[in-house]
């Protein structure tokens, strides 16, 4: 009795089974092209309920199961959205522009087929390594369509289109995002920015022009836009790779290159309502050069040509690898022929050749000349040199000479008379233009007009009177005596300087900037400006002196809305 029910049972699961399979084929849509069996009959009737295969018991059917159609993953659907909304629209633009912005712009849509491509093999393949030649092949079609967006810009330079182009090319280098980790959509961010440079000159020369221009750079733009908000919700740490199932990276991207009907890329001359099928594949690009096998080289005797480029290397190490019979070939020298063994052989001319008189007169003029300025600096002008850097230099003669009412006097270093000052006699009209001296003392005889004084060091200077100013500009250790009267001392980038003023020179007005350790010695008595103050013969008697430091560090603050500037005053 329980065999018998047991039967009974098994029968009417064959009979549901069958039924189940009947109804399931007849609501599955005709384009998966799978056409289920039961028992060995074709399926027909009318529509009925569904029935989840989960819920079927075992199958007794002898019907053959059939692979599964390939399913777009959702980053993929989402990036062909991308592709048949903005990048369309963005060529339909270009083309309306024509010329090369059109020819660039198929280059940018064969570039997001290629990034597809490589989308599509990350959803099948393991994660290669970034070093591997398998990553490399990945890669190749891209880098091969963003190089020809870049070859556009390239070839037009001379275009009216170079912004345009400019543009494209500076932001088709986003596409490198999926090698990028672990920000993507930052470099995305980067590239637009550089994109921006050259679009906002397109949109600053066609704003009231044509507004076809605008809404093309506007196009471009909307292309990152989407491109990184697309990165930031399916990639955002970088490209994810199906490292639990999936094949070798080759052998996924053979698979792509077989083109399936559901991994083909979106149509080129359109969107396409499906976002799936499309146009023709891109053409492959061009082989890669072959290095496995230089070029032979030449024979070891055969002299070199003149043509040649940089000579056959093999022959220089096979030279060198001989040791030292790789001098065996070499004159020997008698020693009678030797200079440094026979000092006649100096004494005597040297053997010229047509370029050794130019050679020479070079040689000399380079030792002359001063060191060249360190990578990224100019020289500085004679005028503007330091005097430590003026000693350093080769010395020049000398030079105290009147010319019309210029007094010049300059390179005193050291004189054998240092002792004693030089004496230059000067008249009411004339002015001294004193530079490069060194440990000198000067002593200006009579009332001169003016004296300017650069790029001295350990220079003193003894004048009577002046009827406009002193002005002194990096001179290192300078001192001044003023025996008559002057109206005004200006010193510039001096370090340590001395002013003796006398009671004539009392009302003398001191300018310095960038100046350390400025001492004026004033005689003793003196009350200087204001009432009061009696007039005194020249030749008067000056008596001792009192040093008055002038002061270096001053301190500043906001007083009613102004900024007012104080001496600091250091007690005891």
């Amino acid at each position: 009795m329980a065999a018998s029910n047991m039967n009974n049972l098994t029968t009417l699961i064959k009979r549901l089974e069958a039924a189940t399979s009947r109804l399931e084929d007849m609501t599955q849509p005709p384009a998966d092209g799978v056409a289920s069996t039961a028992n060995g009959t074709a399926a027909s009737g009318a529509a009925g309920g569904n029935t989840s295969a989960t819920q079927r018991g075992p199958s007794t059917s002898t019907s053959t199961p059939q692979p599964p159609s390939q399913v777009l993953a959702p980053a993929i659907e989402d990036f062909d959205a991308l592709i048949n909304s903005q990048v369309t629209k963005f060529v339909n633009l270009s083309d309306e522009l024509g010329g090369v912005v059109a020819e660039q712009s198929s280059g940018v849509l064969r570039a997001f087929g290629a990034q597809r491509k490589i989308l599509i093999v990350s959803t099948r393949a393991k994660k290669p390594d970034v070093q591997s030649t398998a990553f490399m092949e990945i890669l190749t079609e891209l880098q091969t369509q963003m190089s020809a967006v870049g070859d556009v810009r390239e070839a037009n330079r001379a275009s009216k289109f170079f912004s345009h182009l400019s543009a494209v090319s500076e932001g088709i280098g986003a596409l490198a995002w999926i090698t990028v980790e672990p920000k993507p959509a930052d470099y995305i961010g980067e590239m637009f920015g550089g994109a921006q440079f050259y679009g906002n000159r397109v949109l600053k020369d066609y704003k009231d022009k044509d507004k076809s221009h605008i809404e093309w750079i506007q196009a471009f733009y909307q292309i990152f836009r989407s491109l990184s908000a697309y990165v930031k919700q399916h990639y955002p740490t970088g490209l994810v790779w199906n490292n639990k199932s999936g094949v070798d990276a080759k052998d996924a991207l053979a698979q792509v290159d077989s083109r399936p009907s559901s991994a083909r890329a979106p149509s080129t001359t359109g969107p396409s309502p499906t976002g799936g099928a499309g146009g023709p594949a891109p053409p492959p690009p061009p082989p890669l050069p072959k290095f496995d096998n230089p070029p032979p080289p030449p024979p070891k005797n055969d002299p070199p040509k003149s043509g040649s480029t940089g000579g056959d290397m093999n022959s220089v190490f096979a030279q060198l690898n001989q040791g030292e019979a790789v001098t065996s070939g070499l004159k020997k020298v008698d020693p009678s022929q030797m200079t440094h063994k026979n000092p006649s052989l100096r004494a005597g001319s040297p053997v010229m050749t047509p370029n050794d008189s130019q050679s020479s007169l070079s040689s000399t003029s380079r030792a002359k000349s001063p060191a060249p300025p360190p990578p990224g600096k100019k020289p500085k002008p004679d005028s503007m040199r330091t005097a430590s850097a003026t000693s350093t230099s080769t010395k020049r003669p000398p030079r105290k000479e009147l010319e019309g009412n210029k007094w010049i006097i300059e390179h005193f270093d050291s004189p054998p008379t240092s002792s004693l000052p030089i004496t230059i006699p000067v008249s009411l009209a004339h002015s001294l233009l004193i530079t490069s001296c060194r440990n000198t003392t000067l002593r200006i005889s009579g009332k001169a007009n003016a004296i300017s004084i650069s790029n001295c060091s350990r220079l003193s200077l003894i004048i009577d009177s002046l009827v406009s100013s002193v002005d002194v500009v990096k001179s290192p250790h300078f001192a001044l005596q003023v025996l008559g009267s002057v109206p005004t001392v200006v010193m510039d980038q001096v370090d340590q300087a001395t002013l003796y003023l006398g009671r004539a020179s009392v009302n003398t007005e001191i300018l310095t900037s960038q100046c350390v350790g400025v001492n004026v010695c004033l005689p003793e008595g003196v009350v200087g400006r204001g009432a009061g103050e009696k007039m005194v013969d020249e030749g008067e008697e000056e008596g001792e002196f009192k040093e008055h430091p002038l002061p270096e560090q001053i301190k500043s603050f906001v007083r009613g809305g102004r900024v007012v500037s104080e001496i600091v005053e250091h007690a005891g």
